[in-house]
C-alpha cells in the first residue's frame, strides 16, 4: 500500500497536528422570525408598490446566492404581487452563473430551493438579452429579454459587501440590475475592463436601466452575522442607488469575522498560521470563500483592506449546492482530491471568463484527503513550532459562530469578550478521507 502512496504524501504524513477545541463566538444580532410577514409589511408601507396594477406581468429577479430564507422570501413577494391582481414570474438574474445556460440557471435555483412548485409562479429562464443602450465608451448595456418585455420589474436581492471592490453600491440591487439581469453577455460587458472598473460600470449601467427599463422598485434584505434575515426594505426605483447605500453600510457592520484583533474594531486584524475551511461554495460567497472574511482579495487595490494574514489555508470540500462551481478554490493553498473531483470546468470557467478574474479558475495543491491536506498546510505554514501552530477551523466563510481553535490560541481567546471555549482539547479525528470532529447539531 505504501509503495502506491505518492512521495509528496509521504513527505507530510508524519507532520504532527495541533490539538483543537470547539469554541463559540457571539455577535450582536437582530433576527426577523417571520419572513413572509416582513415582506407583507414592507410592501404595504411602501408607496412605490402602488405601481403594481391588476393585469400587469411582473418579472421578479432571483439570483444565485444562498440568501437566508430565500424560497420563503421569494414566495412571499410572488404572493403579494399576485394579491394585487398582477401576474408574477421569476427571472434567474445571475449573470454567467449556472454555466451560463438557461437550464443551468434553472437548476441552480432548484438547488437553492426555488422551483415553480415552491414559489407558485412560472420561472422564465433564458440567456437571451436585448440592448437597451450604449455607454459613452460604446459598451453595450444588455437586459434579460423576458424582464424587458414584462410590464414591470421588481429587483430582489441581498445587500452586502462585494468580495472584490469597495464602492457606494456593491452587492445588492444595483448589481442585480446591471449584472444579474444583463445575463452572461451583460455581465461580460460590465467586467470587460477588469474587476477594478466593475463598480464604475455597475453604477452607469444600473442608472441607464432605471431610466429606460420598467423597474418598479427593489426589495432588498440585510442579514445578521449568523446568516439570518435581519431587515427587509423596499426602495423605489427613483433614487434607488442612493437609497441602497445606508443598507450596505449596515450589512458591512453586521458581518461575522474571525476572532482576531479587538472586538470593537471595524474589521478583524491579525495573523494566523493555518485556516481550515470545511466547505467552499456559491451559497457562502460568490467567490466560494468570502475575501471579506479571509482577506485574500483578487484585486491589488484591495490590499489596504487585507488586515488578516493567513499563512496557509486548506479547503476540504465543495458544497453540493454549488453545482460544481468551485469558483474561488484558488484562494486556498491546498485542497483535497474530492474538492478537485467536484470542480466543473464548464461552471467555473464560464464564471471566470465573464468576470475576467482568471485566478478564480486556478487549482491549488491537491492532496488525497483531509488529513494530508491539513498536514501539508501545517508543515509549510512557517510557524516556529508547528506543534504550537495558530490554527482555526471553520465550517465555511458565512457561518462563524462555531469554530475550532488550536491549543496555542486558547489563552488569548479565553479572554476575548463574547467568546466561549465549549469543549476540551482533542486530537483531530479522521474517518476515511474526512475530518470528523463534529459541529453542534444546531449549527
Amino acid at each position: 500500500m505504501d509503495a502506491q502512496k505518492p512521495n509528496y504524501v509521504k513527505l507530510v504524513e508524519n507532520t504532527p497536528l495541533p490539538r483543537i477545541a470547539l469554541c463559540r463566538q457571539s455577535f450582536a444580532a437582530t433576527r426577523i422570525e417571520d419572513p413572509a410577514a416582513a415582506v407583507r409589511e414592507a410592501m404595504a408601507d411602501a408607496a412605490c408598490c402602488a405601481k403594481i396594477r391588476p393585469g400587469m406581468s411582473i418579472a421578479i429577479t432571483a439570483g444565485s446566492r444562498g440568501i437566508a430564507v430565500f424560497p420563503e422570501l421569494l414566495t412571499a413577494i410572488v404572493a403579494e404581487v399576485a394579491a394585487r391582481g398582477a401576474h408574477p414570474f421569476v427571472v434567474p438574474a445571475m449573470g454567467s452563473h449556472g454555466g451560463a445556460t438557461a437550464e443551468g440557471q434553472t437548476a441552480l435555483l432548484a438547488k437553492l430551493g426555488v422551483t415553480e412548485a415552491v414559489i407558485g409562479c412560472p420561472i422564465r429562464s433564458s440567456m437571451d438579452t436585448v440592448e437597451i443602450g450604449t455607454l459613452d465608451n460604446g459598451m453595450s448595456v444588455r437586459m434579460d429579454r423576458h424582464a424587458q418585455e414584462a410590464d414591470g420589474i421588481i429587483l430582489f436581492n441581498r445587500i452586502k459587501p462585494h468580495t472584490s471592490f469597495r464602492a457606494p453600491n456593491e452587492s445588492g440591487l444595483a448589481k442585480m440590475l446591471s449584472i444579474g439581469l444583463g445575463k452572461q453577455s451583460g455581465a461580460e460587458q460590465c467586467h470587460s475592463r477588469g474587476i477594478d472598473e466593475v463598480p464604475v460600470y455597475v453604477d452607469l449601467m444600473a442608472r441607464m436601466k432605471l431610466d429606460r427599463c420598467k423597474v418598479l422598485f427593489g426589495l432588498g434584505t440585510v442579514e445578521n452575522a449568523y446568516d439570518q434575515l435581519a431587515r427587509v426594505v423596499v426602495l423605489d426605483s427613483e433614487g434607488l442607488l442612493e437609497a441602497e447605500q445606508p443598507y450596505l453600510r449596515e450589512a458591512m457592520a453586521n458581518m461575522p469575522r474571525l476572532p482576531l484583533g479587538p472586538v470593537d474594531a471595524p474589521v478583524a486584524a491579525g495573523q494566523l498560521d493555518v485556516l481550515v475551511v470545511d466547505q467552499i461554495g456559491k451559497e457562502f460567497s460568490g467567490t466560494g470563500m468570502d475575501p471579506n472574511i479571509i482577506h485574500r482579495f483578487s484585486s491589488a487595490k484591495m490590499a489596504p483592506h487585507a488586515t488578516v494574514q493567513i499563512a496557509r489555508l486548506a479547503a476540504l470540500e465543495l458544497s453540493p449546492r454549488s453545482n460544481g462551481n468551485a469558483n474561488g478554490a484558488a484562494r486556498a493553498d491546498v485542497v483535497t482530491a474530492r474538492l478537485e473531483a467536484a470542480f466543473d470546468r464548464e461552471a467555473v470557467y464560464a464564471n471566470a471568463l465573464t468576470s475576467t478574474v482568471l485566478i478564480q479558475a486556478k487549482m491549488p495543491m491537491v492532496m488525497p484527503d483531509d488529513r494530508s491536506a491539513i498536514q501539508a498546510a501545517v508543515k509549510t505554514c512557517g510557524a516556529e513550532d508547528i506543534r504550537r501552530a495558530r490554527l482555526l477551523r471553520i465550517p465555511n466563510t458565512l457561518q462563524l459562530e462555531y469554530l475550532y481553535a488550536s491549543e496555542a490560541m486558547l489563552p488569548e481567546l479565553r479572554e476575548r469578550p463574547g467568546f466561549e471555549v465549549l469543549g476540551d482539547l482533542e486530537e483531530m479525528r479522521f474517518e476515511g478521507e474526512r475530518l470528523v470532529n463534529p459541529w453542534p447539531e444546531a449549527h
